[in-house]
């Protein structure tokens, strides 16, 4: 499975990123592009343990349950999922400092490998694997690219 532990893959995300324009058009949801990729960089401080959101509610009924069916093949996020609140970006952004934020945390990611993977739960799925982890990483950051064609 696709995963950001892959160096190639991390550098192909990169290189998608560096293609975003302030004038990409956003095919799905509200964010601006610089919103998205604050959104995209707060996805990756809550892996690496930066960010501790609590378990949601429905997070506890349901969340191991559909685990499996998100970080356990290669397709991609639906479109207009929710989020929790801990990675909803407020206000204006700058591109060009999101973009090399993002970039920042990938390589940080992707080079530290299962070490630098957080043991705190996903709000949503609970406790996850370092693979796991990579797993939705990679498609966290592949669905918000795909929402500005990129």
């Amino acid at each position: 499975m696709k995963n950001l532990f892959d160096a190639a893959l991390a550098g192909q995300l990169k290189q998608r990123i560096d293609r975003l324009r302030i004038d990409s058009e956003r095919q799905w949801g509200r964010m601006s592009v610089a919103q998205t990729l604050a959104h995209c960089a707060s996805g990756l401080e809550m892996a690496l343990g930066e960010i501790r959101p609590r378990r949601a509610p429905i997070g506890r009924l349901i969340g191991s349950a559909i685990r499996s069916k998100v970080v356990g093949n290669d397709d991609p996020l639906r479109r207009n999922s929710p989020t929790v609140s801990e990675l909803l970006i407020r206000g204006e952004r700058n591109l060009d400092v999101e973009r090399v934020r993002l970039c920042s945390l990938i390589d940080q990611f992707a080079s530290g490998g299962t070490s630098v993977c957080t043991t705190h739960p996903h709000p949503l799925f609970g406790p996850l694997a370092p693979s796991e982890w990579a797993v939705l990483m990679y498609k966290h950051l592949d669905h918000h690219l795909r929402q500005f064609g990129a």
